[in-house]
């Protein structure tokens, strides 16, 4: 065979049985995600707007320094000891020394050697936007993993009608997003809402009722115990996938030395879902970083911000208040976030496998 033939062959294909094979794939990958990229690259040295793309202007890092500008002023004795609140405090030098504080709003206040300051930033929301997301992976990576862990150690015994019961613990992971948080959005209804209907029914017409989509302090926790029971079916999978993979052998000598049921799930079962379990609890660490439809269905980000995530708020500033650059500069950040946290993930595989 010559060199020519051989450039016309990929393998046992030819190279247009492999373009034509390969090129609606890559089509559609470069005009949904590659070219996307670049854009939102391009956008976010930009002042461009969604409506306005006549007046663009190139602004440099000026929508980055924006998401972490911060400004620290100590609160004046005076305000302090008429007891105002610290963003009423705000307002009142805002409008004393405008020229200073112009382009800032109210993050917080701090107590800082028996003085009080005010926080200010240019996007508190994007600043509450990190700690909400940090505080929802907090909350959701130890339920879901934990609810998983607990599926896959039950449908793996033997035990009639265990296909079906994966099968019902699975059957959330399919079911659209959007649906099972309207659904679970009339669960939590305050009035109207199951869940408080059992209160009532069971501890009586005076049971609390807790607002719980409208209360900052449950919100979060609202969508995060959601989110793990539609998420954990697809964790149990893993798990369950990790338990079969542990020789049955292991635990028959185990039980010929008189091991308990504990020290075989000590000394066997976890050690056996090292690795599985490493990957588990990463994965669903990146997922949750990634809240967004659960927050647009039930609370709009509310109450008061307690539920606004980094994607959220870059989609409300990108298309909602139609400020494309600054959108784009977020999602960028969230990019390299969770590429930082993917490349810790690769590490501390790698380490497990060596």
């Amino acid at each position: 065979m010559t060199m020519a033939s051989d450039i016309k062959h990929f393998g046992h294909a030819r190279w247009g049985e492999v373009a034509a094979l390969l090129g609606p794939a890559l089509f559609l990958f470069a005009a949904f995600v590659i070219l996307p990229f670049i854009m939102a690259v391009a956008f976010s040295f930009t002042n461009i707007k969604l409506l306005q793309s006549d007046k663009v202007e190139w602004v440099g890092l000026s929508n980055y320094t924006r998401m972490f500008s911060l400004k620290l002023v100590e609160a004046p004795a005076a305000l302090v000891q008429e007891q105002q609140n610290p963003s009423r405090q705000w307002r009142q030098l805002k409008r004393a020394d405008p020229a200073t504080l112009d382009g800032f709003q109210f993050l917080t206040d701090v107590q800082v050697a028996g003085s009080h300051y005010l926080v200010g930033a240019r996007d508190p929301q994007f600043l509450r936007s990190i700690l909400n997301t940090f505080l929802f992976a907090l909350l959701v990576v130890p339920l879901q993993c934990g609810l998983a862990f607990a599926m896959a150690l039950w449908v793996n015994q033997k035990f009639r009608g265990r296909v079906g019961l994966r099968t019902v613990f699975f059957s959330p992971v399919v079911t659209s997003m959007v649906v099972v948080s309207a659904i679970w959005g009339l669960i939590l209804h305050t009035d109207a809402g199951l869940l408080n209907q059992v209160l009532r029914t069971v501890f009586g017409e005076d049971a609390a009722q807790p607002d719980w989509l409208g209360d900052p302090r449950l919100a979060m926790l609202s969508i995060a115990i959601m989110s793990a029971w539609q998420g954990a079916g697809f964790q149990m999978l893993i798990f369950l996938s990790g338990l079969q993979g542990i020789s049955n052998d292991q635990y028959e000598a185990a039980s010929v030395m008189g091991a308990s049921a504990w020290q075989k799930f000590i000394y066997i079962t976890v050690p056996g879902l090292k690795r599985t379990l490493v990957f588990v609890m990463l994965s669903t660490t990146i997922m949750a970083f990634g809240l967004f439809t659960q927050v647009d269905v039930l609370t709009g980000g509310g109450p008061r911000d307690s539920t606004t995530t980094i994607i959220f708020h870059a989609v409300r500033v990108g298309f909602r208040e139609q400020d494309i650059a600054y959108g784009s500069a977020m999602t960028l950040f969230f990019f390299l976030f969770v590429l930082l946290l993917s490349f810790g993930q690769k590490k501390i595989m790698e380490r497990l496998g060596s």
